[in-house]
């Protein structure tokens, strides 16, 4: 590159993602139980979805989130484990900058989109604890459609000036990336200028998407504690308990590495070694896609029941 354009704003034409940094030797055995855990969360999530969209009894409003929760989770995984099982396993690592920024864009707003869904589903068991006489009232399949278009709406305006911010700055001919896949900060950092105020947006909108979304998931679940503790027999209890256990499992599934990475990221850069920050972005964007079908198939007994007789008619097809 020549040194006139060095400092030029814009992304060079290709980065190079290495991997995991001091691994390089094990990145074949590291893509194995990367590759099997997309496997199975493929798997997970195909037949959650199939199993509600032909069963018209699971059109009821927490299976219809629950549908949503698959197709997002199915997202996400596709999004980075192909081209990181492709580094791993083929050293593939290059990627175009139009590539990159799409699938960072992917990722950041499919997570907040992921979040936005937990949130939807807190809001559905509040309304079938609190108010179950109104529940499928007020979450009629146009309010479960809007509330949807509005998650979608809202990760993609808080993602969108991501590409902005990355495209504005100067990266004097760093491409290559220490990671598996893109993300905001990480392409930031091959920055040769002042990256402030994308960490300061960064930081902004992790609060006020992921962060608020948890504080409201919690306050909706402290009325639901309200109103059960109210109920005057425990079985009663026990049963309303029993039908927020499933969605209380999947959100420590999904909060919990995210937020362990986010910190660890943001505040144990020089503490924390790098292969581990790699490790802990992939967790994340695997972990709830495993979990979250595992946890409502076992915990769920209208999923649990259909499953068999869905695999039992595939095997009939072929």
């Amino acid at each position: 590159m020549p040194a006139s354009n060095s400092s030029e704003p814009g992304l060079p034409a290709a980065l190079l993602l290495t991997g995991v940094p001091g691994l390089e030797w094990a990145h074949p055995w590291i893509a194995l139980p990367f590759c099997a855990l997309y496997l199975v969360a493929l798997a997970g999530n195909a037949a959650l979805v199939l199993v509600i969209v032909t069963d018209r009894t699971l059109h009821a409003p927490m299976y219809l989130f629950l549908c949503l929760l698959s197709l997002t989770d199915l997202a996400l995984s596709s999004t980075t484990v192909p081209k990181t099982l492709a580094i791993l396993w083929l050293q593939a690592g290059e990627i175009s900058s139009a590539g990159c920024l799409a699938q960072m864009f992917c990722v950041h707003s499919i997570y907040a989109l992921e979040s936005s869904v937990l949130l939807a589903m807190a809001f559905d068991r509040y309304v079938a604890v609190c108010h179950p006489l109104r529940y499928t009232t007020i979450l009629n399949h146009a309010v479960i459609g809007r509330i949807g278009l509005l998650g979608i709406c809202r990760s993609v305006a808080i993602v969108s000036p991501f590409i902005l911010l990355l495209r504005r700055l100067p990266y004097c001919g760093h491409r290559v990336m220490a990671h598996t896949y893109c993300e905001h900060m990480g392409v930031a950092r091959l920055a040769c200028a002042d990256i402030t105020v994308n960490i300061v947006y960064g930081l902004t909108m992790a609060l006020l998407a992921v962060g608020l979304d948890s504080i409201l998931i919690a306050v909706s679940y402290g009325f639901i504690l309200r109103a059960v503790f109210c109920l005057p027999s425990r079985d009663a209890q026990h049963k309303a308990l029993s039908t927020c256990g499933s969605h209380l499992g999947v959100i420590v599934a999904f909060y919990v590495p995210a937020f362990f990475s986010f910190l660890t990221h943001r505040f144990g850069q020089h503490r924390v070694p790098r292969h581990v920050h790699i490790f802990l972005a992939n967790l994340y964007v695997l972990v709830p896609p495993v979990l979250n079908p595992i946890i409502y198939g076992a915990r769920t007994t209208e999923i649990r029941s259909r499953l068999p007789r869905l695999l039992h008619l595939g095997q009939i097809s072929v």
